[in-house]
This record gives C-alpha cells, sequence and structure tokens, in this order.
C-alpha cells in the first residue's frame, strides 16, 4: 500500500503485425485506474487502446503509456521498468505531467536506440562528442559523466589531443567495453598506407582499446595518399582493428572519387547537420550508398539556441532549444553527436525520446535552411 492506492503492476501486449512480435510493457499503476496505450508508426499515424489489448501497428517508432484522466495523488508518479520494448529503442513514458518523471527511469535503456551500419554494427543513436574538450580532467569528467548518464556512444579524433582520457573514462566507469562504442579519426597528416596504418595502431594504444568501433578519414585532405590511407583502413577492418570504417565531411565528388577504388564502401559519412545546414544532395547520395549519416554542431554551436522558430518549438513541447535540434536529427533519421562537458547539459541532450515533432514543426525547421556551416567546410574546400 502507498497512501490510500494499491499499486500494482499491468502488462500491455505490443503486437507487430508486421514480424508478429510481442513486446511486455509494464507499468506500475494504482489499481483500478483506466490506461491507454498508444503506439506511433513512422509515418506519424497512431491508434489508440486499452491496457491489456493489442497495439496495432507497424514499425514502431515509440510507445507512451498515459492515464485517460487525471490520476489522483500518488498515481501521478507512474514509473517504467526496463522492459524488452525499452530494449528495442522504443520509450514508455506516462501522461504529459508525468512524461519527463518516467522519463528519468527509463532514459538509459531508451538511448541504447541505435541505427544498423551498413556492416551490421549497432551504433547507439546519440553520441557524445568531445571536440574541444581539453585533455585531462575536462574530457575525462565528461565522458565519465556521460557513460552515468546512460551515453553508449562517444565520438573522438587523433587530432582532438583526448583520447587516452576518453580510454581512461571507458575503463574506470565499469561498463564492459562492448557496450560503448567508441569513434576516431585519422588527420591528412597521417596520409598514405604506413602513416596511417601506425596512426590507428597509436590511437588504440592511445586509448588502451584492442578495437575501434569506428575509425573515420577526418576530411578528404590532400588528394595524394587520400587512396592509399582508405586501403590501410580496409586492412584495419579486416583485421579486426576497425570494426567499422568510413569518412567524415567528404562531397559527392569526394565520395564517388573514394568508390572508384573502395573494396569497402564506407558505413558512415560524419558531416555538419542541422536545420540550418541540411545538405540535402550530400544526404540523397549518401543514402543511396547505404552510407549513415552522423551530424555534427547539431546544436550549431549554441548559436541558434535563441532563434525564434526554436524557441516556438521548444515552447510548445516544453523542452529546451538544444533537445529541439538533437530530436530534429534524430527525426531525419541521423545520429547527432551533440557536444557538452557538463553533466547537467548532457542529460537534457539525451533527453530527447519522450517527445516527437509533428510535420508542422519539421516543416517550420526545415525553412530554416540557410547553408550555415558554423565550423570548417572541408566539404567545399578540400580539393576532389
Amino acid at each position: 500500500m502507498l497512501g490510500q492506492h494499491k499499486y500494482e503492476t499491468i502488462d500491455v501486449d505490443v503486437k507487430s503485425p508486421r514480424t508478429h512480435a510481442h513486446f511486455s510493457v509494464h507499468v506500475k499503476c494504482a489499481s483500478g485506474d483506466r490506461l491507454e496505450g498508444f503506439a506511433r508508426d513512422f509515418n506519424g499515424e497512431g491508434k489508440t487502446c486499452q491496457i491489456g489489448q493489442p497495439v496495432p501497428f507497424c514499425r514502431a517508432q515509440s510507445v507512451a503509456v498515459k492515464p485517460s484522466f487525471p490520476v489522483p495523488g500518488p498515481a501521478n508518479k507512474l514509473t517504467a521498468t526496463r522492459s524488452t520494448v525499452l530494449r528495442q529503442g522504443l520509450l514508455l513514458a506516462a501522461s504529459p505531467m508525468t512524461a519527463r518523471a518516467a522519463y528519468s527511469q527509463a532514459h538509459s535503456a531508451a538511448v541504447t536506440s541505435s541505427v544498423t551500419l551498413r556492416t551490421g554494427a549497432q551504433i547507439p543513436a546519440v553520441g557524445l562528442g568531445v571536440f574541444l574538450a581539453r585533455s585531462g580532467k575536462e574530457t575525462y569528467n565528461a565522458v565519465l559523466s556521460s557513460l552515468k548518464l546512460g551515453y553508449r556512444h562517444v565520438d573522438t579524433a587523433r587530432m582532438y589531443g583526448n583520447e587516452a582520457d576518453v580510454g581512461k573514462a571507458v575503463r574506470d566507469s565499469g561498463i564492459p567495453r562492448e557496450e560503448v562504442f567508441v569513434t576516431s579519426k585519422l588527420f591528412d597528416v597521417d596520409w598514405g598506407h604506413e602513416a596511417a596504418t601506425d596512426a590507428i595502431k597509436h590511437s588504440l594504444a592511445t586509448l588502451g582499446m584492442q578495437h575501434l568501433d569506428l575509425m573515420l578519414m577526418h576530411h578528404p585532405g590532400q588528394r595524394r595518399g587520400r587512396k592509399e590511407t582508405w586501403q590501410a583502413l580496409e586492412a584495419a577492418h579486416k583485421q579486426g582493428l576497425c570494426r567499422s570504417i568510413g569518412v567524415s565531411n567528404f562531397g559527392i565528388g569526394h565520395l564517388e572519387q573514394l568508390l572508384q577504388y573502395a573494396t569497402v564502401v564506407p558505413a558512415v559519412n560524419q558531416i555538419e547537420l542541422s536545420p540550418f545546414l541540411q545538405r540535402k544532395e550530400l544526404v540523397d547520395y549518401c543514402r543511396g550508398q547505404g552510407i549513415a549519416l552522423e551530424a555534427y554542431s547539431p546544436l550549431c554551436k549554441a548559436t541558434k539556441l535563441r532563434h525564434p522558430v526554436i524557441t516556438k518549438v521548444a515552447s510548445r513541447h516544453k523542452v529546451t532549444s538544444a533537445q529541439v535540434l538533437v530530436r530534429w536529427s534524430l527525426q531525419k533519421g541521423f545520429i547527432p553527436l551533440p557536444k557538452s562537458v557538463k553533466a547537467d547539459r548532457q542529460a537534457t541532450n539525451i533527453d530527447v525520446f519522450g517527445f516527437e515533432l509533428d510535420q508542422e514543426d519539421m516543416d517550420m525547421l526545415d525553412k530554416l535552411e540557410c547553408h550555415g556551416v558554423t565550423a570548417w567546410d572541408p566539404i567545399s574546400q578540400d580539393p576532389v
């Protein structure tokens, strides 16, 4: 007994008509309360049913469970257990006024939502970027706090100078290495087969790891040695040193050239993406080649957080501007890499699975395109 309410666990049976798979969602609530289940598919179509009945949907994106009327007293504190449906990347939430409370308990499961790369590897849908995080305590503490918050994806690079701190934080977190997806990158000072091979081994030694989950060419760089560098990455991939390989800041011309000699198609192209910089032709090209898109600087280096359209959408959903930008990336099918060394902001940046931008929101955000580059731009600057 809790107060005057007897609490019990109710199962929601979620069935996919495509796979006939059942997912069980458990909700702790006051006995006698009427609850409703809600499922939404990728097309934004939703259907409602009573607890205990199958929820019909295809390609489920999210499942929310909410009271059909206000629940009095302690029942406002609905809780969700880590169930199969959460491990599948589906979010369980309570009513609008309690969604954040439910999310705070379920977010570590929700952020395991992942994207399958062409190699078959699962890359967590949101990652922590550590560009410009100072080596030493700042990077170490940032990575450690992110892992405690539920992040399982860290993006570093050889040129950042903080690989050692990333590796130490992963080890000290107590989380098994296989559960943390780690990316690093090669800069063009390491172009050429021998130099790139040595750089890959150096990154692994610095990180204190036996393998990298993803190694990227940081940018197209100079033409000389580009082919040999990719071939070195292919060799490292074949040896198991880099489980997936890819590129960053490659434009269509760079990719077309690389694909002429590549025997392994890049798994990823990591580029700057936001509502202000959408690169639609490049995005379409990558998708046509089966290349996943990672979005760095998804928060526009905090330069657009007070933009009236962003704040309007944020106000509608009672979230922050940063959450709107991360959520936009996710709904576009990108893998955003928001950067912050502060735990409270890290927590906010992954609290993006408890709401969804509707078509009106997305249309407003899509109209913000202005080729708003906030970082460097090798896509247009590096030679093809």
